[in-house]
C-alpha cells in the first residue's frame, strides 16, 4: 500500500514543503496537491518537484473546466519532466458552486468532458498529430467556429512518459464507473470501507468490466486524517476536530439539492444526520451542524487511535481494494508530523 498525503491549500505550504525530505525518509510515496480556489496547484507543483528526488507528485485535483484538454496535456508533460517522470494527473469536475462562482464557467456534461478530456491527454502524451471530434471538444476548431485557420499540430518535445498516471476524483455511481473503466486511479472522498462496497460496488464493477487491460489494477486513493495515540481522551479530541471539516462539505458545500457530499452522506445510509447537517449549516449554524455528524463516519473515516487499532483499519482498507492511502498527519510539530508518516509506513508493511 502506497503512502501519500495532501497537503493543505489554506495555508502552511512553504512550512510543509521544507519538511518533505523528512517525509521521503521517512517513506512517504506520493504528495497531493489541491486547487480548489486557492493558489494554483502547478506552480507548487514544480516547485516540490525542485525540492525532491524520489518523492511522487500529482494534482489533487485540477478541475476540468478552465484548462484546456490539450493545456492539461501539456501541464501534465511539463510536470512529468521536471520531476523526472514522478507526476501523476489528478482530475476531477469539482462543483457548481466553484466552476459557475468562481470561473464563470458553465457546470455542464461532466462525465463526458471528462472522458473526452482523458481521451485528448493521451493522443497529446503520444506526440499524435491532434485531431478530435467529440461532443464537447472539436481540435482543430472547426472552420465556421473560427477564423479557418486552425491546423492539426502535435507536441514539439517527447515527453518522459508516452502515459502519465491519470487519478479521477469521483464519487456519483455513473462518474465512478466511467473512472473504472478509464482512469488509472480513482480518488473518492470520506471513504468509509464498511459501506464502500454497497455505495460503489456495482459502479466499479461495471466499469472494470469494460477496463482495457493495459491500464492495469485500479488503484484506489483513500484518503484519512491520522493520529496514532493510546489516550482515549486525546483520541476524542481529535476526532471532533475532524467534525467541522465534514459539516463544510455535506452542509454546505453545494446548494439544497446540488450537494454532492451530501448525497454520498445519504448513499451511506445518514440520511438524517445529512438534513440535520445541511439545514444547520446553511442557516449559519456550523457548530450545531458540527455536533450532527455522525460519530460513525467520523470514526470509519479516520485513523486516530492506539496502533493495534489502525493495523486493523489498514487490513479492512486492504480487504476493501485500497492501494494508495492519503493520510493527514495530526500533530503539533513537525518532528511528530513526520514520525506519523514512519509509523504508518510500518504498520501498512
Amino acid at each position: 500500500m502506497r503512502i501519500g498525503m495532501l497537503l493543505n491549500y489554506s495555508g502552511g505550504f512553504t512550512e510543509t514543503v521544507a519538511e518533505l525530505v523528512d517525509y521521503e525518509k521517512a517513506g512517504l510515496d506520493i504528495v497531493f496537491v489541491p486547487e480548489a480556489y486557492s493558489f494554483d496547484a502547478v506552480s507548487q507543483l514544480g516547485f516540490i518537484a525542485a525540492r525532491t528526488e524520489r518523492l511522487e507528485i500529482a494534482s489533487g485535483i485540477l478541475q476540468i473546466y478552465t484548462r484546456t484538454p490539450a493545456l492539461t496535456a501539456m501541464t501534465a508533460a511539463g510536470l512529468d519532466y521536471v520531476s523526472g517522470g514522478r507526476f501523476t494527473l489528478g482530475i476531477g469536475a469539482s462543483g457548481p458552486q466553484v466552476i459557475e462562482g468562481f470561473h464563470g464557467m458553465p457546470y455542464t456534461a461532466p462525465l463526458g468532458r471528462t472522458r473526452e478530456l482523458v481521451e485528448i491527454c493521451r493522443k497529446v502524451w503520444r506526440r499524435e498529430r491532434l485531431e478530435y471530434q467529440g461532443r464537447h471538444y472539436q481540435i482543430p476548431l472547426p472552420a465556421d467556429c473560427g477564423s479557418g485557420l486552425g491546423k492539426p499540430l502535435r507536441l514539439i518535445n517527447h515527453p518522459v512518459r508516452g502515459r502519465i498516471p491519470i487519478i479521477i476524483a469521483a464519487i456519483g455511481p455513473k462518474n465512478v464507473a466511467m473512472v473504472a473503466e478509464i482512469a488509472e486511479g480513482w480518488q473518492p472522498i470520506f471513504y468509509l470501507p464498511e459501506r464502500a462496497a454497497e455505495v460503489w460496488g456495482d459502479s466499479l464493477a461495471a466499469g472494470r468490466a469494460k477496463r482495457d487491460p493495459l491500464l492495469g489494477t485500479l488503484d484506489v486513493v483513500a484518503s484519512a486524517p491520522l493520529a496514532i495515540t493510546d489516550d482515549e481522551h486525546a483520541a476524542a479530541g481529535l476526532l471532533d476536530a475532524i467534525r467541522p471539516m465534514l459539516a463544510l462539505y455535506i452542509g454546505g458545500m453545494g446548494a439544497k439539492g446540488r450537494n454532492f457530499y451530501h448525497d454520498l452522506a445519504c448513499r451511506y445510509g445518514f440520511e438524517a444526520q445529512a438534513e440535520v447537517m445541511q439545514n444547520h449549516y446553511l442557516a449559519g449554524n456550523k457548530d450545531a451542524a458540527a455536533a450532527a455528524v455522525p460519530d460513525e463516519l467520523v470514526r470509519r473515516s479516520s485513523l486516530i487511535g492506539p496502533a493495534g487499532y489502525i493495523r486493523e483499519r489498514l487490513e479492512v482498507l486492504r480487504a476493501c481494494g485500497v492501494t494508495t492511502l492519503n493520510v493527514t498527519p495530526m500533530a503539533g510539530s513537525a518532528a511528530e508530523r513526520v514520525r506519523l508518516i514512519e509509523r504508518i509506513r510500518d504498520l501498512a508493511g
